[in-house]
C-alpha cells in the first residue's frame, strides 16, 4: 500500500469528457486494443440503458468524491461529523495504490500471467483465503434497534415501574399480596410493548429504502484461468482473476484495467453521480482512484467497448464495499422534531425522577417514624410508579406517529412524497429555502429568443428573413450561427418521428438550440458533412461544450465550403473544426475574432468591439434571457497531432491548447418563462416569514431578472454587489436604511467567484444577513457552502434542486426538496419530492407548521387530566393524609386509553386561520412544550380539573357521611371509609376527568380561534366528537364489568356523577373562549404574552 498522505488526494469532481471516432482499421485486440467503430455516434453513451433506480447506490455513498474548495480551508461535506471508524475507512481508501502502480508490477504482486490468468490451484487457494466476492449486508443492528424501541421515551421508566409493581406483589406483599399490583405490573407491561411497536412503526416508515447490492453485481463473468476462457458465477472471482468486460455488463470486482478498446466507456453515476460515461485508460489519469480511468470499480456499468480486468479487490475491500462500510458507519442526527420529544422526554422524567425523590425523603425523615403503619415500604414505591405514571403521558408516542403520518399522507394526496415522517416538521422550521431556477422556478421549456452577431440583433423570424434576402457574404456568415448550433449541440432527433412534430432528446438548453437551428435551416445537412473526433459535453466547472470535427468523405474542399465555414477561410478538406459553446464570462476571453454582420472576414476583437458585445449580453441578462456564445476555430491538419489516439491524453491536452484564438460566430438569448403559480408561491413563502433565495449556475443579470419577475427581489434597481458587500460604509448603509420605512428591503446578488472571495466571517454574516439574496454562476461545491454558511448561522434551510450537481446540497440541507423529473440521484438525496408542481411546497409548509401546532394540542390535552390530576391525589395522599382518590390502574386506563383517541383526533384539525402568516419556529425559542404550556396545562385546565373531580369525590362521601374534616390528615385512620366507598369515590374522580376532558378537548383545538369560527363538526373534524364519546365508552367497560371489580378495583358511579361534570367542561370551556377573545382582543397585553 503506498504511503502518501491521503490527504493530497481527496476527491473532486471529475470533468467528464466524451470522446467520439471511427476507427474500423485498427484491430480490436492487444495492449490498447485499439478504437473500435462507434456505429450510432453521439447517441452510443447516452442512448444506453440506464441504471434501474431501485438498484442504484443510495446517495450516501456518491457523494464521497465531492470536495468543497474556497479560499479558507477545505470542506469535506461527507467527512464532516464521522466517527473514527469512518475516518479510518475513507483513510484506506485514499491510501489504495493499485492505479499508482504499473501493470506488470500489479501482475507480479498478484502473482498471475497475462497469458493464462490463474490456475485452478491458485484460484482455490485464493478462494480461502479471500472469501467469496460479495458485499456484507450493512448490520441491521437489530437488537441496538429492539433495545432502543423498548427503552426509548418513557419506555425505560415504565419497564423499571412494572418491576416495582411486581417486586411489590411479591416478595414485599407477601404474606398477603395485592392483585392489584401484579394487574398494575402486567398493565405498565402492555404499555411498553405498545409504546415499543409504535416505535418500531415510526424507524420502519422513517428509514429509506437502500438499493439491494445484489442487483449490483453481475450472476456470471468470462474470466481466463489456465489459459481458457470460461464462465464462472461472479461471488468465485478472487484477486489476480483476469475477467473479460463487454458493453451492457455490471463490473464484477475492482479491476486494473489490462486491455482496453479505445472506446471503452463506463457508467460511474453509481458512485459519483456524474450522469457522464468515463473512458477506460490503461495509465493513472488521476491520483484518487475513484477518479482514474485505469480503474474499473465494482457495481459500475459497461456502456461501451470492451475489455480485460485484473481484479485486484473483491467484496466488502472494493471501493464500493469500503464506501458502504463508511455509510453505514455514519452518525445519524436528530431532526427538529426528534430533538423536541427528547426534550420534553428529558422534562418530564427529570419532574418524575425529583418528585420521587423528594416523597421518599418526605416518607423517611417524617412519615414512617411519625406513621409507621401508614405507608409501607411496597406501598411506597407503589407510590412512586403512581407519581412516575402521572407525570409521563404514555399515549404521547401513538399521538406523535398517527400526526406525522396523517400528515405525510394528505401531503402525498398533493403530489408530495416524504421520505421520512419526521421531515415534515422540519419544513414547518424552515426560515430560509434556496431554490434552484432551471425547471423549479421556470418550465424548463427553452426557446430561443434573440440571436446576435456583434452587436447586431435579429428574432429567429428576423434571422430567417435576412438569410433569403441577404446578400451572399452577409447570409455566409448567418448561416455559421445555424451550423455551429447544429454541431456543438449534444440534444438529438428521436428515430422515427415525424418531420412536423419532432421529438428532441437531450437537456432543455440543447433542445431548444438545436429546434432554432432546424426551424430556420435544417441541421441535417451539417451533422451528415461533418464527423465528430472529439467531444467534451457541457458541465458546471468548464461551462462550455466543444467538439471537434472532421468532413466526411471529402478529398477536396468544395465551394463554397459547407457552414460553418465561410469562403474567406480557405480551408484544407483534411483541417479540423473546433466549435464552442458557452457562458460569455468564460469564452470571451479565449476569443480574438468576431464575424461581421455586414459580411466578409472577421474582425479583430478590439476593447470597444467587446464592450458592444458585452453590452447585448447585459442587456437580454437584464430581461431573463440566458445569454450563450457561439464560437469556432478552424484547426490547420499541419498541427494536428499524428498517429495519436484521440481519446489520449496527450490529445486531450491539444484540444485544451486549441480552445483560445476563437473567433465569435454570435450570441443566442434563450429565455425559460416563469412557471405561472411562482410569483403567488414567492410571495405565500415570503409572508410566512421565509426568506427565499436563488442558487443557479446562470449569469447574475439573468438570475437577478427571473428573481425580479418572481418577487424574489423587490427592487432590481437597488440591488448590492460584492462591492458593496465588502465596504466599509456598508454596515452604517445597512442602519440607515433601516431607519427609513419606506425602503425596500436590502438585495444582494453575488456570484461564485464572488463568493469564493468571501474568506472572513465578518462578511459572511454580513452576506447571510440579506433578506434578498440572488446566487449565481455557482459550482456544486458553492451550493454546499452556501447552505452550510447558514446553517452555522442557526438557519433551518430548505434546498430545492433536480439536478445530479444540487445532490449534495439537498443531502446536506436540513429539508432536500427534489422536482419530480428531476435526476434519480437528486430524487434519492432528497427528504421531500415535490412530484408535479412547485406550488405544492406552500401546503407543505402549512402542514409541517401545522403538525407542529396539532402535537402543541396533544400534549396539551394529554397533560391536564393525564398528569397534573392524577398527580393531585398521589400529593394530597402523602402530605394531607387523604384517601389517595384515582387508583393507579385508572390512571393508566385514563393514559392509554380514555385520553388516546381524543389526542389522536387533535391530529386531524385543519390549519387555522393565519398559520402561514406568522414567522417559522425558533428552534431555540419555540419548543414543543414551552413554560406558556406548561402554565395552561397545570396552571389552569389541570387545577380547574383537579378542583372539580376532588369536589366531586369528596361530595359523593360526605353523602355517604364521611366528611372532609374526617379525612384530612388521617394518614389511614378514615373512620367508615370501606374498600367499597373508596372505590366509588374513585370511579367518580375518574368519570370526572374523563367528561371534564371534553370541555379540554373542545377548548384547546385551537389556540386563537374560537369555537364558533371552528366548530368540531363533521367537515372540519369528524373525529372529535366520536373520540370523546368512545373515551367515555371506555371508562364505563373498565369500571361496570364485575370482572374489572375484583383485578382492578373499579367501581360503576350513580348516575348523576355523570351530569355534572359536563357543567363543569362547559364552564371551562366558556373560561377559555373568554381567555382567547381577551388575546385576540388585546394581542399585546399580558394574556396574549402567556398565552400557549
Amino acid at each position: 500500500m503506498s504511503t502518501t498522505d491521503p490527504e493530497a488526494h481527496k476527491p473532486t469532481l471529475p470533468r467528464t469528457i466524451t470522446i467520439e471516432a471511427r476507427h474500423p482499421d485498427r484491430p480490436s485486440t492487444g495492449i490498447p486494443l485499439g478504437a473500435r467503430t462507434l456505429s450510432i455516434g453521439a447517441r452510443t453513451l447516452s442512448r444506453h440503458e440506464p441504471i434501474a433506480p431501485s438498484s442504484r447506490l443510495p446517495i450516501e455513498f456518491r457523494t464521497l468524491s465531492l470536495r468543497v474548495e474556497h479560499t479558507g480551508d477545505p470542506i469535506d461535506f461527507e467527512a464532516r461529523d464521522k466517527s473514527a471508524a469512518v475516518k479510518g475507512e475513507a483513510k484506506a481508501l485514499n491510501s489504495l495504490d493499485w492505479h499508482k502502480i504499473s501493470l506488470v508490477e500489479a501482475l507480479q504482486r498478484l502473482s498471475v500471467s497475462p497469458q493464462t490468468g490463474l490456475d485452478a490451484a491458485q484460484a482455490t487457494r485464493r478462494s480461502a483465503l479471500y472469501g467469496a466476492n460479495q458485499i456484507s449486508p450493512p448490520p441491521s443492528r437489530m437488537f441496538r434497534k429492539v433495545i432502543g424501541w423498548v427503552f426509548g421515551g418513557f419506555g425505560s421508566l415504565l419497564l423499571a415501574g412494572g418491576i416495582v409493581c411486581f417486586i411489590c406483589w411479591k416478595p414485599l406483599g407477601n404474606p398477603h399480596p395485592d392483585s392489584s399490583n401484579l394487574a398494575l405490573a402486567c398493565v405498565l407491561l402492555v404499555v411498553v410493548a405498545l409504546q415499543a411497536v409504535f416505535n418500531a412503526w415510526q424507524d420502519f416508515s422513517t428509514s429509506r429504502v437502500m438499493a439491494s447490492i445484489k442487483d449490483m453485481l453481475p450472476a456470471d463473468v468470462l474470466v481466463l484461468r489456465d489459459g481458457l476462457q470460461t464462465t464462472i458465477p461472479a461471488a468465485m472471482l478472487v484477486p489476480g482473476d483476469l475477467v473479460y468486460v463487454v458493453m451492457g455488463q455490471k463490473v464484477p470486482a475492482d479491476m486494473r484495467l489490462v486491455e482496453v478498446t479505445s472506446d471503452l466507456r463506463f457508467d460511474r453515476s453509481v458512485l459519483t453521480g456524474e450522469s457522464e460515461a468515463v473512458s477506460g485508460r490503461l495509465e493513472k489519469t488521476d491520483d484518487n482512484i475513484l477518479e482514474t480511468k485505469n480503474i474499473a470499480l465494482q457495481g459500475t456499468l459497461c456502456v461501451n467497448g470492451s475489455g480485460l480486468g485484473l481484479v485486484i479487490q473483491i467484496g466488502d475491500n472494493t471501493v464500493f464495499g469500503r464506501i458502504a462500510k463508511m455509510s453505514s458507519a455514519s452518525p445519524t442526527q436528530l431532526t427538529t422534531m426528534q430533538r423536541e420529544i427528547l426534550r420534553f422526554v428529558i422534562i418530564i422524567g427529570s419532574l418524575a425522577f425529583s418528585l420521587s425523590v423528594v416523597i421518599v425523603i418526605i416518607w423517611a425523615a417524617w412519615l414512617k417514624p411519625t406513621f409507621p403503619h401508614y405507608i409501607t415500604t411496597s406501598t411506597l414505591l407503589i407510590d412512586v410508579v403512581s407519581i412516575m405514571i402521572a407525570f409521563i403521558p404514555e399515549g404521547l408516542p401513538m399521538t406523535v406517529t398517527v400526526s406525522l403520518a396523517k400528515v405525510a399522507h394528505t401531503l402525498s394526496q398533493h403530489k408530495v412524497l416524504c421520505k421520512s415522517l419526521s421531515i415534515v416538521e422540519t419544513l414547518g422550521s424552515v426560515n430560509v429555502l434556496c431554490s434552484d431556477k432551471t425547471g423549479t422556478l421556470t418550465q424548463n421549456k427553452m426557446h430561443v429568443e434573440n440571436v446576435a452577431m456583434l452587436d447586431v440583433s435579429f428574432t429567429p423570424a428576423s434571422l430567417k428573413d435576412h438569410l433569403t434576402t441577404g446578400t451572399a457574404a452577409i447570409t455566409e456568415n448567418l448561416r455559421q450561427i445555424l451550423a455551429v448550433s447544429a454541431l456543438c449541440n449534444s440534444a438529438t432527433f428521436e428515430v422515427g418521428t415525424g418531420e412536423k412534430e419532432r421529438t428532441i432528446i437531450g437537456d432543455a438548453t440543447d433542445s431548444a438550440i438545436l429546434a432554432f437551428a432546424d426551424g430556420l435551416d435544417g441541421v441535417h445537412t451539417a451533422r451528415s458533412t461533418w464527423k465528430h473526433v472529439h467531444k467534451m459535453n457541457f458541465n458546471s466547472r468548464t461551462k462550455y461544450m466543444l467538439t471537434l470535427s472532421k468532413l466526411i468523405h471529402m478529398n477536396n474542399m468544395p465551394d463554397p465550403p459547407p457552414a460553418p465555414l465561410a469562403s474567406w477561410d480557405g480551408a484544407h478538406a483534411d483541417d479540423l473544426l473546433l466549435c464552442v459553446k458557452g457562458a460569455p464570462d468564460v469564452l470571451l476571453p479565449r476569443c480574438t475574432h468576431t464575424l461581421d454582420p455586414a459580411g466578409g472576414p472577421p474582425r479583430a476583437l478590439s476593447h470597444a468591439t467587446q464592450h458592444r458585445i458585452v453590452g447585448v449580453q447585459e442587456r437580454w441578462a437584464a430581461q431573463g434571457r440566458r445569454v450563450l456564445v457561439l464560437a469556432r476555430r478552424l484547426v490547420s491538419h499541419h498541427v494536428v497531432p499524428k498517429n495519436v489516439d484521440p481519446f489520449s491524453e496527450e490529445f486531450e491536452a491539444f484540444v485544451e491548447e486549441a480552445t483560445a484564438q476563437l473567433v465569435i460566430v454570435g450570441l443566442l438569448g434563450l429565455i425559460d418563462p416563469l412557471k405561472p403559480d411562482i410569483p403567488e408561491t414567492v410571495r405565500i413563502c415570503r409572508g410566512a416569514g421565509i426568506r427565499f433565495f436563488i442558487v443557479t449556475g446562470d449569469h447574475p443579470a439573468t438570475a437577478v431578472a427571473i428573481a425580479a419577475q418572481a418577487g424574489i427581489i423587490s427592487n432590481a434597481a437597488a440591488v448590492h454587489h460584492y462591492a458593496d458587500l465588502v465596504s466599509e460604509d456598508t454596515e452604517k448603509a445597512a442602519d440607515a436604511s433601516d431607519q427609513l420605512a419606506d425602503r425596500s428591503p436590502q438585495s444582494i446578488v453575488i456570484s461564485g467567484s464572488e463568493l469564493d472571495m468571501v474568506t472572513t466571517h465578518a462578511v459572511m454574516d454580513r452576506l447571510c444577513a440579506y433578506e434578498e439574496i440572488v446566487f449565481a454562476r455557482t459550482t456544486p461545491e458553492q451550493k454546499l457552502r452556501i447552505v452550510q454558511a447558514f446553517q452555522a448561522r442557526d438557519s433551518i434551510v430548505a434546498m430545492t434542486g433536480d439536478g445530479v450537481n444540487d445532490a449534495p446540497s439537498l443531502r446536506a440541507a436540513d429539508c432536500g426538496i427534489a422536482m419530480g423529473g428531476g435526476s434519480d440521484v437528486a430524487r434519492e438525496a432528497a427528504d421531500m419530492v415535490l412530484l408535479e408542481d412547485f406550488s405544492a411546497i406552500v401546503v407543505a409548509l402549512e402542514y409541517g407548521r401545522l403538525v407542529f401546532d396539532n402535537l402543541k394540542k396533544s400534549i396539551l390535552y394529554l397533560l391536564p387530566a393525564g398528569s397534573f390530576s392524577e398527580l393531585m391525589p398521589i400529593l394530597l395522599n402523602i402530605l394531607l393524609g387523604l384517601p389517595q382518590l384515582l387508583s393507579n390502574i385508572q390512571m393508566i386506563v385514563i393514559c392509554i386509553a380514555t385520553d388516546v383517541l381524543p389526542a389522536l383526533s387533535m391530529c386531524f384539525e385543519p390549519p387555522e386561520s393565519g398559520l402561514l402568516s406568522r414567522p417559522p419556529r425558533n428552534t431555540h425559542v419555540d419548543r414543543l412544550a414551552d413554560w406558556k404550556l406548561y402554565l395552561h396545562a397545570y396552571g389552569f385546565l389541570g387545577i380547574i380539573e383537579s378542583l372539580c373531580a376532588f369536589a366531586m369525590s369528596l361530595w359523593y362521601l360526605q353523602r355517604r357521611g364521611l366528611p372532609f374534616s374526617s379525612l384530612v390528615l388521617g394518614f389511614g385512620n378514615w373512620p367508615g371509609l370501606t374498600d367499597e366507598l373508596l372505590h366509588e369515590a374513585q370511579s367518580i374522580y375518574f368519570f370526572t376527568l374523563i367528561i371534564m376532558q371534553w370541555g379540554n378537548l373542545l377548548a384547546s383545538r385551537t389556540r386563537k380561534s374560537s369555537i364558533l369560527q371552528q366548530p368540531p363538526s363533521w367537515g372540519i373534524n369528524r373525529t372529535t366528537v366520536p373520540a370523546a364519546l368512545i373515551a367515555l365508552a371506555i371508562g364505563i367497560f373498565f369500571s361496570y364489568p364485575p370482572f374489572f371489580h375484583t383485578i382492578f378495583k373499579t367501581h360503576g358511579i350513580p348516575a348523576e356523577y355523570f351530569f355534572l361534570p359536563m357543567a363543569f367542561g362547559l364552564g371551562m370551556l366558556i373560561l377559555d373562549e373568554i381567555r382567547k377573545l381577551t388575546v385576540r382582543t388585546y394581542p399585546k397585553g399580558v394574556l396574549a404574552k402567556i398565552a400557549w
